[in-house]
């Protein structure tokens, strides 16, 4: 997909709820904050449709945009159909941003605001983490809150209508940084497109910390799933939900199932929910009665019947094991950066793949190494390698809250034009 379209009217998707690949599809549309109607196939719903666009023995699942219909429907092909998939439009960018997370985001509406050519590249939706938040209701100048997936659909707007360039749906697939402090960085995108760059910011994110139960490879998609988007609230109406985690992501989700009448049983692995989570999330999640929290909790067993997850074992700290039938598991457990690029590039990080910039990356012994190649300290946000910035979760120490990164990417927007001075590219 390329840009962030403006919202398209509702669309109508005919699938079922425990298959893998028509999950991906929900959940791409309601992270692009597309709206949706879902109809679960074999209900007299979804078969009246299907049989009044003639598509009854069509290949599930289907997504009818008012009157064009995909059957076999993938995330690609919607999004093609869409007008996306088209490769860069330039050779060369002053400024590539490899994520479309909050901190990518606003890195590209300052830098193209202020004239910068930027490219921003996603191997998926604009959002990233945020993009599963339902509701953010903290975040400055939103009274009212607003959704993980609007915001980052109103900033991908935004940052286009400064002249940046999204290209979603494709990461970068590998890189290259010279020898040479004054040549660009030559960048490959996952279909092959290749682009240089004078200035690169690394807001790459993070994934979901896997969770080490047995059989869990099996069931994913199948009624467990990582995250927990909006998407799965209205599905899970009147049923039996397991949350995994302690975050203000967990307990968004919680809440967000409960309010759809689900009955919730939210495990934590810590002794309070006080060491993660917001307060205002923990006192919603009290006084709500369909939400049951076990502190001091963990996850062992799955249990299945047939492909779906039929079951769970949950232990307590004191040895006590429970087993209770459920209907959907979401694992909502914190995650892993997007780093496993950096040991190839020689870009510092932490122990746990985290990236060094600033102050913590001049105190490591490794630096400056054979990789740095100026007289000058790096710059604020700058890692070990010179013109590679890094922003937002990704890096060492930052605050993992969407504000912050906003902050950090306008920052790097900002000391960009310091490097370009550099390279003596004049604007």
């Amino acid at each position: 997909m390329d840009g962030v379209s403006p919202v398209r009217p509702t669309v109508q998707v005919v699938g079922r709820r425990m298959d893998a690949e028509h999950y991906r599809l929900r959940d791409f549309l309601t992270r692009s904050a597309q709206p949706y109607e879902w109809h679960e196939a074999g209900t007299p719903e979804a078969d009246g449709l299907l049989g009044s666009l003639g598509l009854t023995d069509a290949t599930l699942p289907v997504l009818v945009d008012g009157e064009h219909a995909y059957a076999a429907a993938t995330v690609e092909t919607v999004a093609r159909g869409w007008g996306g998939l088209r490769p860069p439009r330039q050779a060369h960018y002053d400024f590539v941003v490899i994520g479309a997370g909050p901190a990518g985001l606003a890195a590209a509406v300052y830098a193209a605001s202020d004239g910068l050519s930027t490219l921003v590249a996603d191997r998926d939706v604009p959002g990233g983490q945020a993009s599963y938040t339902s509701m953010i209701e903290n975040f400055f100048g939103f009274p009212e809150g607003i959704g993980g997936a609007e915001l980052a659909r109103l900033a991908g707007r935004q940052a286009e209508g400064f002249g940046a360039e999204l290209v979603l749906l494709r990461g970068v697939e590998g890189s290259r940084l010279t020898g040479h402090h004054d040549e660009p960085v030559e960048l490959t995108l996952e279909d092959g497109s290749r682009v240089t760059a004078s200035v690169v910011l690394a807001a790459t994110g993070m994934d979901w910390r896997r969770l080490e139960v047995d059989g869990i490879d099996e069931l994913l998609g199948h009624g467990v799933y990582y995250g927990a988007g909006r998407s799965e609230a209205a599905q899970c109406a009147g049923q039996k939900v397991v949350v995994v985690g302690a975050g203000n992501s967990a307990g968004q989700a919680v809440l967000n199932f409960a309010n759809a009448t689900a009955h919730v049983t939210m495990l934590v692995r810590g002794d309070r929910l006080e060491k993660s989570m917001s307060a205002y999330l923990i006192e919603r999640i009290r006084r709500h009665s369909l939400i049951d929290v076990h502190l001091e909790t963990q996850l062992t067993d799955l249990h299945a019947n047939g492909d779906a997850v039929a079951a769970v074992t949950f232990a307590h700290a004191g040895g006590k094991a429970e087993t209770e039938p459920v209907d959907g598991v979401f694992l909502c457990i914190g995650g892993s950066p997007h780093t496993e690029w950096c040991s190839r590039e020689h870009v510092l990080t932490d122990s746990a793949g985290y990236i060094l910039t600033g102050q913590d990356r001049l105190a490591d012994e490794r630096f400056p190494g054979d990789c740095w190649l100026l007289e000058r300290d790096p710059l604020p946000l700058e890692t070990s390698r010179v013109g590679l910035f890094a922003a937002g979760d990704v890096r060492h120490g930052s605050t993992k809250r969407v504000a912050a990164a906003v902050g950090e990417g306008s920052m790097v927007a900002a000391l960009v034009f310091s490097r370009l001075a550099e390279l003596g590219v004049t604007l």
